[in-house]
């Protein structure tokens, strides 16, 4: 009976153990929910900027994809989660977002794109800067749109459906902001 107790609680702490993934000291859960909906980690990686990591990042979807087109496709609600590893200036970071959707955006896509692209540049420079640890999310929510929520305080949602996907073409589109966490967040 003791013998069977000890396996069991083995096992719970197995699974605990195993229920998140280390990304450069980022724990990241291997499921987490949204509106109600179970999402799995997609994949996880860090953003590099010369020598330097900037950010870990983790893709959350209802079920793999190891494509872009496969994420940009899913159904339902999916996220992408951001925590700093080191200290970037909030203005700066909505410039480079804002540069990634340009340089990964069909040109006929980018006029409906400036208005949320202006008003998500202007969340991230209210915070003045982002320090090692803080997290933000965007999150695509089905009826509702693109929420970002940086420091745990969630934005006004962004109607436009292709704003999420233009968006997520920052780190999986054809001109990545890093190569290496485009295979990483679709788990390569």
């Amino acid at each position: 009976r003791h013998l069977m107790l000890g396996a069991a609680l083995s096992l719970m702490t197995a699974i605990t153990m195993a229920a998140t993934v280390d990304v450069a000291g980022v724990k990241l859960d291997d499921s987490i929910e949204l509106r109600g909906a179970k999402l799995d980690l997609n994949g996880a990686g860090v953003r590099y900027k010369a020598v330097f990591k900037v950010y870990a990042a983790g893709l959350y979807l209802a079920k793999k994809a190891s494509t872009p087109e496969e994420v940009m496709a899913a159904p339902g609600p999916k996220r992408l989660s951001i925590t700093m590893l080191r200290e970037i200036d909030s203005a700066e970071l909505g410039k480079l977002f804002t540069r990634g959707v340009e340089d990964n955006s069909p040109k006929g896509e980018m006029s409906k794109l400036i208005p949320g692209l202006l008003r998500m540049s202007q969340i991230f420079s209210d915070q003045k800067k982002l320090l090692p640890g803080e997290n933000f999310l965007i999150d695509w929510i089905p009826g509702t749109g693109t929420v970002i929520t940086v420091k745990g305080k969630a934005q006004e949602p962004f109607k436009e459906p292709e704003f999420f996907n233009a968006l997520m073409r920052i780190w999986l589109g054809p001109n990545p902001a890093d190569w290496k966490l485009k295979d990483a967040l679709l788990g390569k």
